[in-house]
């Protein structure tokens, strides 16, 4: 039994910059392996390597907690009071928010020299933190593979000053509305989690397929030579009967 689980050793991973994440899990697995722990060789091998903005984000969270810690709690209470329809409140949490997300985005760009699409995809994904809560929860672990997107009914600024509009729809159909939002977005994580799955399953097969693949071009390269060499016992010994035979005809006579 080794020491170490997924847990862990994805901590360790995902702490690494894009370049140097192939190597490391390679390494990490076939340390799981000859640690005799089969499957969290394989649980190691199908993490997924991250994006450069995935990987961006991943490093706010190690070397920037309490900019990216106050970013998503304020995320937490903005939608409290969206759901409260709290305007006052909502028009402060979002200021703040604006202000927070500056600080954030100069940081990726300081500390990564991220390209700009890049950047706008490491924002996004901290976008989707700050209005959905399980988006918020993988951003906090900083174990993200690829970037993060919303596409629900997200808060929107309220101008202070401005009294909250009191909700058009009935309670009942609020409820419907809610209920479909909370379906159609389990429904997505489920199709995501299922791609994820294969694209892992996907990697590993390739990863069998060009190891393997590489072995019988070893065995094929060693058969050449073999099969050379054989080539030259046979003239060798060819030349050695024949000469025998000379050999002992002369002496015959």
């Amino acid at each position: 039994m080794t020491s170490v689980d997924l847990d862990e050793v994805a901590g360790r991973l995902y702490a690494l910059p894009p370049s140097e994440f192939t190597a490391a899990r390679a390494a990490e697995a076939r340390a799981a392996k000859d640690a005799g722990d089969v499957r969290l060789a394989r649980d190691i091998a199908g993490l997924r390597k991250p994006t450069v903005s995935a990987s961006a984000v991943n490093r706010l969270v190690r070397e920037h907690p309490d900019d990216l810690g106050e970013l998503l709690a304020l995320g937490g209470r903005l939608r409290e009071a969206w759901a409260a329809h709290d305007a006052e409140a909502l028009a402060e949490l979002t200021r703040r928010r604006g202000e927070l997300a500056g600080v954030l985005s100069r940081l990726l760009r300081r500390d990564t020299g991220l390209s700009a699409a890049a950047a706008a995809e490491a924002e996004q994904t901290l976008d989707a933190a700050v209005v959905d809560a399980g988006a918020a929860e993988e951003v906090r672990r900083g174990r993200l593979a690829k970037p993060l997107s919303y596409s629900g009914f997200a808060p929107a600024p309220v101008p202070r000053g401005r009294p909250a509009k009191k909700p058009a729809d009935s309670a009942a159909e609020a409820k419907r509305r809610e209920e479909a939002e909370t379906r159609k977005a389990a429904e997505r994580q489920e199709a995501q989690n299922a791609h994820q799955e294969w694209v892992a399953a996907l990697e590993q097969a390739g990863k069998e397929h060009d190891e393997r693949a590489e072995r019988v071009a070893r065995l094929e390269r060693k058969l050449a030579k073999a099969r050379k060499r054989l080539a030259e016992s046979t003239q060798r010994l060819e030349v050695a009967q024949r000469e025998e035979r000379h050999a002992r005809q002369r002496a015959e006579r």
